[in-house]
């Protein structure tokens, strides 16, 4: 939904700033922005079907360091691309990008501050039976 209400913002904005090649230069940066954040989401949930497996985290942290070094490659070589097109304004198409990547972090502090997730995990408190019966030598 931010996207979609980014795209419609960024395209009017570039269209009254510099005509075609603004609305496109914004929907194109958007577009890009959202498609390499998706690339997140997406190698993180490919790498929680392996959760509960001994393997789970070197496979979670090699999916997602993947995933940021295909993004990484894939942004230079869609840069060099689009850099050459005459139909991108270049100043519209950074600030567009800025703001989406922005607007996702917000929205990624928002859900993480939201989360209800434990401190400690697996952990056990020690109940009243544990308590009395514990005759360790520093009782006494």
């Amino acid at each position: 939904m931010a996207t979609l209400g980014l795209a419609i913002v960024g395209a009017a904005i570039g269209w009254f700033v510099a005509g075609v090649p603004g609305l496109i230069s914004a929907l194109c940066g958007i577009v890009l922005a959202a498609l390499f954040l998706s690339i997140t989401a997406i190698t993180i949930l490919v790498a929680n079907r392996w959760y509960g497996d001994p393997l789970y985290v070197p496979i979670f942290f090699g999916g997602v360091l993947g995933g940021w070094l295909l993004k990484f490659i894939l942004f230079f070589i869609v840069l060099a691309v689009l850099r050459q097109q005459d139909w991108i304004e270049p100043m519209i198409f950074f600030i567009a990008v800025v703001v989406c990547v922005f607007f996702t972090l917000i929205i990624d502090v928002v859900v993480m501050l939201k989360t209800r997730m434990p401190y400690v995990s697996d952990a056990t408190l020690p109940d009243a039976a544990d308590e009395a019966g514990s005759g360790t030598a520093d009782d006494s």
